[in-house]
């Protein structure tokens, strides 16, 4: 049985040319690769299978190519166990005369994987190709022959049937679908790539294309993402900082922003600037940085530069003796002003779902993300969370139903015991996804370039699953 067109991926895109001058090429992903030269037409064709086989064979699957001689042109299946299974293919309308050639055929090799006749063997001339004898299907793919023909049938064509009408509304798109892919840049494919081949990207990297594309994504108006967990060293500080990090490294413009009613932590944990300004101070000057005549660059003497990771911090208040307590009003005033700079907010919270401060930050989220560890306690708050918001209001259920639950492990050699924590929440929630232990975590500053390989690609799958649901 032969694979359905539609079961074989589009990518890379894949041509084979031969033209009638000898030369021939393969196309892979915008790289062209010279064919072996042969000494007919048909062994230019085997020899750009050839290549094609081989680019199918370095992907372990099928592939399509389109293919263009001076016969005609069509697409193929090919599979890497040499294969070939014919999607389409249309003569040139040289090749499809109405009359006879005025001048007798002349003598040809015969094609490859034809049966010799006794005595010399004779095809017709190359423009009456299609109503030659045909070779064997395996041994000769390219031309396939056409559908309508019998084996029998010879001869020139005596008439061509009108083509169809139809709709002009049913005609789609005559623009070709982008699919062209950069050729691998990692592993053993990039390599080889480095070394003068051209190896499509495995499907590894391609996921790793896809989570990148959508933390670059750029929304239409500001994007609100509020860290929630109502229990303590449940990791959201992290998981604010390094979501943070990601989005401002892929060409974001975010903001970290500690909605704390103490002194939060988020400040301790990544860069301080040449200032010690904080969320009360942007209150106090909040009419000057909403007004017409604001600058872009005024906000930046009221937060806190990283300067690796591309992202800015507002502080929380870290007065040992300080009495104010934010209210919803100032919780409404402080996300107009960083509105108005930022595309991306990531709001980190305290551990009181009950205050003002942090029900107000639920009122702005557009999207709810979950941290945990895999200690029971956190397990178990983190649920109590999503309840809670489930049964607050119809929209902070909606943002329950569709959060996104992130489980870091605690320490080392704790990947089971995560993967458990993190089946529990799937059937509840939009998304789920495990980060695996790092010490960088651990203490100090969180800088996104110091994590090891595997935990910044767990962060990357995190902020792609929160893209999705912004």
């Amino acid at each position: 049985m032969g694979t359905t067109p539609t079961e074989v991926l589009a990518f890379p895109n894949i041509s084979a040319i031969v033209r009638d001058n000898g030369t021939a090429e393969v196309v892979v992903a915008g790289n062209s690769r010279i064919v072996p030269a042969g000494e007919s037409l048909q062994d230019l064709r085997n020899n750009a299978l050839d290549l094609v086989v081989g680019e199918a064979r370095t992907l372990q699957r099928p592939v399509r190519v389109r293919i263009e001689d001076p016969e005609g042109h069509g697409e193929l299946i090919v599979h890497p166990d040499k294969k070939i299974e014919s999607v389409s293919y249309e003569s040139s309308p040289a090749r499809r005369r109405t009359q006879a050639p005025e001048t007798p055929p002349r003598e040809a090799a015969p094609l490859t994987g034809t049966v010799p006749a006794t005595g010399p063997a004779t095809v017709p001339a190359e423009s009456d190709a299609d109503s030659a004898a045909p070779a064997k299907e395996d041994a000769q793919p390219w031309p396939p022959r056409p559908a309508s023909s019998s084996p029998a049938s010879s001869g020139p064509v005596s008439s061509l049937e009108p083509a169809t009408r139809r709709p002009l509304k049913e005609a789609g798109s005559f623009l070709a679908a982008p699919g062209t892919v950069e050729p691998a840049t990692q592993g053993i494919r990039g390599m080889l790539n480095n070394l003068g081949f051209s190896l499509a990207p495995s499907a590894d990297e391609l996921g790793e294309r896809e989570d990148i594309r959508l933390a670059s994504k750029h929304f239409a108006g500001t994007r609100t993402i509020a860290v929630v967990n109502q229990k303590g060293g449940s990791n959201k500080t992290p998981t604010v900082a390094d979501l943070a990090a990601v989005f401002g490294r892929n060409g974001g413009s975010v903001v970290a922003w500690d909605n704390n009613p103490t002194t939060g932590t988020l400040g301790w944990r990544t860069e301080q600037g040449d200032h010690t300004r904080s969320a009360l101070d942007v209150i106090a000057a909040a009419d000057a940085l909403l007004s017409p005549a604001a600058r872009s660059a005024d906000i930046n003497a009221f937060v806190h530069h990283q300067s690796t990771d591309k992202y800015d911090v507002l502080r929380s208040d870290a007065d040992v003796d300080g009495t104010h307590e934010v209210t919803a009003g100032e919780v409404d005033i402080l996300h107009r002003v960083v509105s108005k700079y930022y595309r991306l907010i990531l709001m980190d919270s305290g551990n009181n779902h009950r205050s003002a401060e942090w029900n107000r930050m639920i009122d702005h989220a557009d999207q709810l993300v979950v941290p945990t560890t895999n200690e029971e306690d956190r397990v178990e708050a983190a649920l109590l969370t999503l309840q809670g918001l489930d049964l607050k209001s119809d929209r902070s259920a909606s943002l329950a139903a569709n959060a996104v639950v992130i489980v870091s492990e605690r320490q080392k050699g704790e990947a089971r015991l995560s993967q458990e924590t993190a089946d529990k929440f799937r059937p509840y929630v939009r998304d789920v996804v495990v980060v695996p232990f790092d010490p960088a975590l651990k203490s100090g500053q969180i800088r996104f370039g110091a994590l090891q390989p595997a935990t910044r690609r767990a962060w990357l799958r995190a902020a792609a699953a929160v893209a999705r649901g912004l």
